[in-house]
């Protein structure tokens, strides 16, 4: 009996790994698919730029993430609600309207000369990125913290 339930454990467990990898699925949608949040970020700090594609991550429970390509090259992750994960410029500058005021004057006045090419919203935290290649953490408050290897 002891190894029925074992047995019976096993199974289950390998089904519902196996349904996770068939249910989860990156698509294309079109832009005016994603979350009015998402759109709205969109429209205030990238006005003006074509957006490239956009790919709609679903897992077994429902949508993940967006993730949306501009004409740039620049890469904006959503989560499910819109709200944005990560920007990353791909060496190019991104623009300071959405980074915390915080975080835009200790660069300003820590890193002169440079400027943030990718910004990470962590769940207690912010990761970014400046053209000079240092990595920069920050708590949830946008205080520095550290300098990031």
């Amino acid at each position: 009996m002891k190894n029925l339930k074992k047995i019976t454990s096993v199974i289950t467990f390998i089904f519902l790994f196996a349904a996770s990898f068939l249910f989860a699925q990156d698509r294309a949608i079109n832009q005016n698919q994603l979350p009015k949040t998402a759109k709205t970020f969109l429209a205030a700090n990238f006005k003006g730029v074509a957006v490239g594609s956009v790919v709609e991550d679903r897992e077994i429970y429902g949508v993940d993430e967006y993730k949306v390509y501009l004409s740039t090259g620049t890469k904006i992750e959503f989560d499910s609600k819109g709200n944005w994960k990560e920007v990353n410029g791909e060496h190019q500058k991104l623009p300071y309207g959405f980074i915390p005021v915080s975080i835009r004057n200790y660069v300003a006045k820590s890193f002169p000369n440079t400027y943030i090419v990718k910004i990470e919203k962590e769940r207690w935290s912010y990761k970014t990125e400046l053209s000079n290649g240092v990595d920069l953490k920050f708590d949830k408050n946008g205080n520095f913290s550290r300098i990031d290897d």
